[in-house]
């Protein structure tokens, strides 16, 4: 039996006292088997606006998990954050009004501040709210990340980042988007959006957490070359000459 069989073979989710959950987050869930991605790699692939809205969009308006997932991609595309450190996010993290989010965690343990711009702010805002109303259900999320775990028996508890992977696939699939749609990608997107419109690299650099301004730039021209690009976007031809058929 192949992998892919046995991955076929595998439960979308389980029943734990009662409770649907998603079967990815249960001890032992690929215990024993290679993951099938082991050992390849994956090209950047930069997602578009219109497949960014379209991922938005196949979240839905009802209950709490589409909002809570709405909010989880667009604080990773307009926020740049890996999902690790979007994961560890509290409420008092978050200042809607002053448009910042604070990771005190960040890769190599380094505290930054970012930005987050008014329209991103009002999705998560949007999500606030409806986290608030949580606790009339008798789950204690004053302090519990913000991005939590919203079905018991572990309402209020910390998602694992392999269900954020799995649930944007999954919406990935529902928004007929063609290309491989992770945490990571999103993140690739904030920077390429940010290079093409023009921001500065040491302030690409402060947004995404990076040690180096080589860092940064090595990240870009993978993501978007621009040199390469405007270059030959300003080149032309004589289209006067051309022979129509």
């Amino acid at each position: 039996m192949t992998i892919n069989q046995k991955e076929e073979r595998l439960p979308r989710s389980v029943l734990i006292e009662g409770r649907r959950r998603s079967a990815v987050t249960v001890p032992g869930y690929r215990l024993g088997m290679k993951p099938a991605n082991a050992g390849k790699k994956y090209p950047a692939e930069i997602l578009t606006s219109d497949e960014i809205h379209r991922l938005m969009a196949a979240c839905g308006r009802h209950g709490l998990a589409g909002p809570r997932n709405r909010a989880m991609i667009v604080t990773l595309w307009r926020g740049g954050l890996r999902v690790t450190e979007m994961l560890e996010l509290r409420p008092k993290d978050i200042d809607l009004e002053a448009g910042t989010i604070s990771i005190l965690h960040g890769k190599g343990d380094r505290r930054r501040v970012i930005g987050i711009d008014p329209e991103a702010a009002a999705v998560i805002d949007v999500w606030l709210t409806l986290r608030r109303e949580l606790r009339g259900l008798g789950a204690p999320l004053g302090t519990a990340p913000v991005f939590c775990v919203i079905s018991h028996p572990n309402i209020g508890g910390r998602q694992h980042s392999s269900v954020v992977r799995e649930t944007l696939k999954d919406l990935a699939v529902k928004a007929g988007i063609e290309k491989r749609v992770h945490p990571h990608g999103l993140r690739h997107t904030h920077a390429a959006e940010l290079a093409r419109e023009g921001v500065p690299v040491h302030v690409i650099r402060k947004q995404l957490g990076h040690s180096s301004l080589d860092t940064t730039e090595r990240y870009i021209n993978h993501l978007a070359p621009l040199e390469v690009i405007r270059a030959i976007q300003r080149r032309t031809w004589a289209t006067h000459d051309l022979v129509v058929f």
